[in-house]
């Protein structure tokens, strides 16, 4: 087995297209999880154009490529999976039987530790490490729309009808509705970036967009195209005018679910709701298997999934000073976090919280 490291725009198109074919093919190989975007070598391309340290290791065996092994790395040698923090799916893309150990892969990339926060499912070898489980939602449309909306008519039919009917309200108290799948006015993503950003600060959130490396990656992913790989733009209008809209990445089986927003002025249409069902509808004849709404607990996505993935949160880590220091500041925030969300008796309060100042904050 040979490990070689490069720099992201050192790849080459034989590689690129090496590690594309094992994601499409990843489903056929019963490791469908690493189909996601986000595993993709175009967001680790992006990333490496916005954020300093990333680094792809190419593993290599009777001299072709089996497997990629993306990441960050720091001058401590502190290594952080790509996009951590941002990035919904996380890992070692790989062919058919793969294994390996996660240490000796660690001193290979001149790693001490490697932090992750979205590890897909079936990375045994890292998640051996992991310190928490936790669910992510998923929309299955590999059977067509219909079959989706029957399914979720059986599970949650007041849900889905309620929200069906505040579709058809939408058109007639605020026009005609029109969806576009693909939007590619980047006006569009702007008018998405200042909703999201007034959605974190009214609920007292850290905005995401005032980090000026996130939105130009999701600027850079929003003219990213390939094959299979593009980032998406959806947006609902409603009476001409955008009411509301998504941006996520797209590889040939997953569209990953990334920023929802929505214009509070329409609010009581639950237009975000409305978008995802359209954009399941537009997925599903695109040939898309499921739509992925990403870790977290949200009322919303309880209501839209069919199942639900797992993904890992930890650490891998070798014996060296670096790696000790850097666990014992990471273990106790991720732990506190974690607590909070899981118990609704903290979970609630602490909330309300975030949102009276986001009150504050915002003048509202």
């Amino acid at each position: 087995m040979d490990i070689t490291l490069h720099r992201p725009g050192e790849l080459t198109a034989a590689d690129r297209a090496a590690w594309t074919a094992m994601q499409s093919k990843a489903h056929l190989h019963g490791t469908p999880e690493l189909a996601n975007p986000f595993l993709s070598p175009e967001f680790t391309l992006a990333m490496g154009r916005c954020r300093r340290g990333v680094r792809i290791a190419v593993v290599r065996e009777d001299g072709e490529p089996a497997a990629f092994f993306p990441f960050q790395r720091s001058v401590t040698g502190v290594g952080r999976a790509v996009g951590l923090g941002v990035s919904d799916s996380q890992g070692l893309v790989h062919r058919p039987g793969f294994e390996w150990d996660a240490r000796d892969l660690l001193r290979a990339c001149g790693l001490s530790v490697w932090e992750f926060d979205h590890l897909a499912g079936g990375q045994e070898p890292f998640e051996a490490e992991a310190s928490g489980s936790f669910p992510s939602p998923v929309m299955d449309v590999d059977q067509g729309y219909e079959t989706y909306l029957r399914l979720l008519r059986e599970r949650s039919p007041k849900f889905a009808r309620t929200t069906l009917a505040k579709d058809r309200k939408l058109g007639r108290d605020a026009g005609e509705v029109r969806y576009v799948h693909d939007e590619r006015d980047p006006r569009a993503l702007a008018t998405l970036m200042e909703w999201k950003s007034a959605q974190y600060r009214r609920t007292g959130r850290s905005d995401r967009f005032a980090h000026a490396w996130i939105t130009r990656l999701a600027q850079q992913l929003f003219h990213t195209s390939s094959e299979p790989f593009a980032g998406i733009l959806s947006v609902l209008y409603a009476g001409g005018q955008p009411v509301a809209a998504h941006f996520g990445l797209r590889s040939e089986r997953v569209l990953a679910c990334w920023f929802p927003a929505y214009d509070p002025a329409f609010a009581k249409f639950s237009p975000g709701l409305i978008l995802h069902l359209r954009m399941a509808e537009a997925a599903a004849a695109d040939g898309i298997a499921y739509l992925d709404l990403g870790r977290g607990q949200k009322e919303y996505k309880d209501s839209l999934k069919t199942r639900e993935l797992i993904v890992h949160e930890g650490w891998v880590t070798r014996r060296h000073p670096v790696a000790l220091g850097h666990r014992a500041r990471r273990a106790p925030v991720r732990a506190l976090r974690n607590t909070v969300l899981s118990r609704p008796e903290f979970f609630e309060p602490a909330d309300k919280l975030l949102k009276r100042m986001g009150k504050i904050r915002s003048g509202s």
